[in-house]
């Protein structure tokens, strides 16, 4: 197979996307892995159902209705999620774009795609500790013991920070920074992008009775990890895993006299939950946004900008002033004799 030939195989360039393009844009494992799983099964779609060898697929070859049928397969055969769908779909434009940023002769095939359209996916809102009181007790559940100290303060930060679990875990010693006016944490977040996120006066005292437990004489410039578990000697960030299962355990002891609290808990809800809260509370959806670290306000109001009942029913009472409250004196007697007067009977 000539040079020419095997530049415009489609899936020519994909080794260079998955393992040194995408994890330079975007460190997370999760999205490493999100890309590779979507172009593996574009790729059997393209040889077990089209029939087609990756020998010969073409960049030419995935036209506008080749990637259109795909999409559709997925959806009606498969019976995919429309997001899981979208996101499948979304890997694909990707690689192309990648692809055509490094051959310019390509570029017609990526202009091809993207008008492939993604399905519509209804804005559903996704569970959330609703009740504060029950809120409360889930964050005070841990005992009071060395292991009680750290799950308090993962548990208070997740939610307060709004950060997620992955980059709890990523954070080092080093990000924590107590010692200022405005105490906050620098944390590195979806495509290597860095943001502050200040600290509430009552977390940095958790904190600082955890790093007394647990950081007790390391200087405050450490590369370490900030939360770490010990495996044969040696001190390794704690994984996310084990950030969901010291979650779930504590939802699992305060949901006996919490039943309200959804099930399962799981990191990101602590997130969802102060998001929701923020903007119930009348902050800014802007401020929300950045604070969260979402590149687009739209993706905060998609998933976080969602009123509380208490909120929705005040504003219907104020366009609803028709409605008659039942409270009003009665334009007819008690009396029947004298109601049959007024309607002109005897």
């Amino acid at each position: 197979m000539n040079n020419t030939v095997k530049k415009k195989l489609f899936f020519s360039m994909t080794l260079d996307f998955l393992e040194t393009y995408i994890p330079q844009d975007s460190p997370s494992l999760k999205t490493v892995k999100t890309y590779r799983d979507g172009l593996s099964i574009f790729r059997r779609y393209v040889s077990d159902e089209k029939g087609i060898s990756m020998k010969r697929f073409l960049f030419e070859d995935c036209t506008f209705d080749f990637l259109l049928d795909y999409r559709n397969w997925l959806l009606d055969y498969k019976k995919h999620t429309r997001s899981t769908v979208n996101n499948r779909l979304a890997a694909i434009k990707s690689y192309v774009r990648y692809a055509s940023s490094r051959d310019v002769s390509l570029q017609q095939v990526y202009l091809s795609i993207t008008d492939v359209p993604f399905l519509r996916v209804e804005k559903k809102m996704r569970p959330i500790i609703e009740e504060r009181s029950t809120l409360k007790a889930f964050l005070d559940a841990p005992p009071n013991t060395r292991t009680g100290c750290r799950d308090t303060m993962m548990l208070s930060v997740l939610f307060d920070t709004m950060i997620r679990a992955d980059e709890l875990i990523n954070i080092r010693l080093k990000d924590v920074n107590l010692k200022v006016a405005a105490p906050y944490i620098l944390i590195k977040g979806k495509g290597n992008k860095e943001r502050t996120v200040p600290i509430s006066e009552n977390v940095v005292s958790l904190i600082e009775a955890y790093m007394a437990e647990y950081h007790d004489g390391e200087s405050v410039g450490s590369s370490v990890p900030f939360i770490y578990t010990v495996s044969h000697g040696e001190i390794h960030s704690m994984s996310e895993r084990n950030v969901e299962r010291i979650v779930k355990k504590y939802a699992d002891i305060v949901r006996k006299d919490h039943p309200d609290l959804p099930n399962p808990v799981y990191p990101h809800m602590l997130r969802r939950t102060r998001g929701t809260y923020l903007y119930r509370d009348g902050v800014a959806i802007e401020t929300i946004a950045v604070a969260m670290g979402h590149s687009s306000i739209q993706t905060t109001k998609d998933h976080y900008a969602f009123p509380s009942l208490e909120q929705k029913r005040k504003a219907m009472e104020i366009g609803n002033p028709v409605i008659s409250s039942g409270n009003e004196v009665p334009e007819w007697p008690d009396d029947e004799d004298e109601f049959a007067r007024l309607c002109g009977l005897r």
